[in-house]
């Protein structure tokens, strides 16, 4: 009876991680409720603890990426129902542009 009542327990415990549940949690969200969930705060954070102990350059790459990606959604696109226009598409494109060019200069440029 022990047995039954553990597996029902971890059953319980890793229901918020079925399949469903996540691609529902993608869909809705947003920068803010990202930045705030602290799933995505410690996730983000063993990751730059280990790509600092490890030195390893791609895993920093991925965190700067998507922490400018986040800030440059967050900051440039229109979070109202205007649409898009120029002026909050032009920000986004170079501000695009900008995270390009830092990663191609740490892989292809920059020597140890």
């Amino acid at each position: 009876m022990e047995k039954a009542a553990l597996v029902e327990k971890t059953r319980d415990a890793l229901r918020p991680f079925e399949t469903a549940n996540v691609v529902d949690f993608v869909k809705h969200l947003t920068v803010k409720s990202a930045i705030t969930n602290p799933w995505f705060v410690t996730v983000f954070l063993i990751l730059a603890f280990y790509a600092i102990i490890k030195r390893s350059k791609f895993v920093l790459s991925v965190l700067f990426t998507a922490c400018a990606l986040l800030l440059l959604i967050h900051y440039t696109l229109p979070t109202d129902s205007e649409g898009l226009t120029l002026s909050s598409t032009l920000p986004f494109a170079f501000g695009g542009l900008a995270i390009g060019a830092v990663l191609i200069y740490l892989y292809f440029i920059k020597t140890e």
